[in-house]
């Protein structure tokens, strides 16, 4: 299969094309019904003659080119318009009535605060287009609204708020928000490439619109990807304000799976300048070794890494709630526990080359010995809550 996609370099082109890609090189196996030759992308800054050839070979058209903030609103028409045009004519000289996606926008129902949109216009001309194309060769045309797009690689400061947040706060700029109320429709890249490889799979969500809302549809006019998340301006900040934060905090958020969260911290971390990126964590040192903790969560507890010089003895304490899973991954060791008011000690000797995950149980006073007399001992500690200065829930008490 020879896949066409006009707008390659651009946010939406840009993503696609390194998925094809990863389909194309067996990286991606997750779709075994695409067999994917060539991808021609095709840009600004590609041979207009390239346009003729790869039309004539494209067993499937992503017509992702578009113009969204031109000089003069006349350009609009010229890019959204004029270039589908030229595309169409060019797979009809050529006879090739291979499928045609087309990248439009809600603005084009021209509902609402889009009802004076040039862009808006531009776009349904496309979509009128691409209708009466179909209906005159019989290929198969998928015309998308999308809603605002957001992730990784899109342009900051150009027409996504999304991304002048994040590029903002990200890199310590400021940003400025009007009304923290205000709702927007937001829909993941990686969400809308799923949705672009069912197409290719003759398999697209079909829909019809009842004012902004697509409506599915088997045999709907359009297509559309199912999968959007509605959140406000002040919701955005709230997050990224959030995650800006962590590398003092060391809190990171509830991100639970397919979460606009989850998205968004994505998106937010493909943002960061290098001098972001890494950060220093505090260590706490004595003559025993040190405690780091690396990682804490809202809700599933805190991570750190504790270091225990030869022949120390670490922990020797016990907590009511709390719980731990100890494993060590470099050195030797011993990890003993007692239930407090009994006798009988619970040994487990562990070694790094072979992790072992003990549980320290709450009701159990419990250390970690360092057995080797020349080797620190490396042990990555889970607790089930973060630690709490004001209520630490840990008594001292020797196993």
């Amino acid at each position: 299969m020879n896949i066409l996609v006009t707008g390659a370099k651009g946010f939406v082109g840009r993503n696609l094309c390194e998925n094809l890609k990863n389909i194309r090189d067996g990286k991606n196996r997750t779709r075994p019904a695409l067999n994917i030759t060539d991808i021609f992308e095709y840009d600004l800054d590609t041979a207009p003659a390239l346009l003729d050839e790869y039309c004539a070979k494209a067993d499937f058209v992503f017509n992702l080119a578009g113009v969204n903030r031109p000089k003069v609103e006349s350009e609009f028409m010229a890019g959204n318009f004029g270039f589908a045009s030229t595309l169409l004519d060019t797979l009809k000289a050529h006879g090739n009535t291979c499928p045609v996606m087309l990248s439009s926008s809600i603005q084009a129902t021209l509902i609402g605060r889009y009802g004076k949109s040039d862009y808006g216009k531009s776009k349904l001309a496309g979509e009128e287009l691409f209708f009466e194309y179909s209906k005159t060769t019989g290929a198969p045309v998928l015309v998308y609204r999308f809603p605002n797009l957001f992730g990784k690689w899109c342009r900051p400061n150009y027409n996504s708020a999304v991304a002048t947040f994040c590029h903002n706060i990200a890199n310590g700029l400021p940003i400025t928000v009007n009304d923290r109320a205000t709702e927007l429709e937001l829909l993941y890249i990686d969400d809308l490439v799923e949705e672009m490889l069912d197409a290719l799979e003759a398999a697209p969500h079909r829909c019809n619109y009842d004012g902004l809302t697509p409506v599915p549809a088997v045999d709907g006019r359009y297509c559309f990807a199912p999968v959007t998340h509605k959140v406000t301006l002040g919701e955005i900040v709230d997050l990224l304000e959030q995650f800006h934060a962590q590398p003092a905090t060391l809190v990171v958020p509830e991100i639970p799976a397919g979460s606009f969260a989850k998205k968004l911290y994505s998106t937010y971390l493909s943002y960061l300048p290098k001098e972001r990126i890494a950060f220093p964590l505090k260590v706490n040192a004595d003559e025993r070794g040190s405690f780091t903790e690396l990682l804490k969560t809202e809700n599933c507890g805190q991570f750190s890494v504790n270091i225990s010089k030869p022949g120390i003895t670490k922990g020797q304490h016990w907590h009511n709630t709390k719980w731990e899973f100890f494993i060590v991954v470099s050195g030797h060791g011993l990890i003993q526990e007692r239930k407090v008011g009994c006798d009988e000690v619970m040994e487990f000797e562990v070694w790094g080359d072979k992790p072992t995950a003990v549980q320290m149980l709450p009701g159990c006073t419990h250390n970690i010995i360092n057995l080797s007399d020349t080797e620190n001992l490396v042990t990555l500690m889970w607790a089930n809550e973060p630690f709490d200065p004001a209520k630490p829930d840990t008594f001292f008490l020797k196993v």
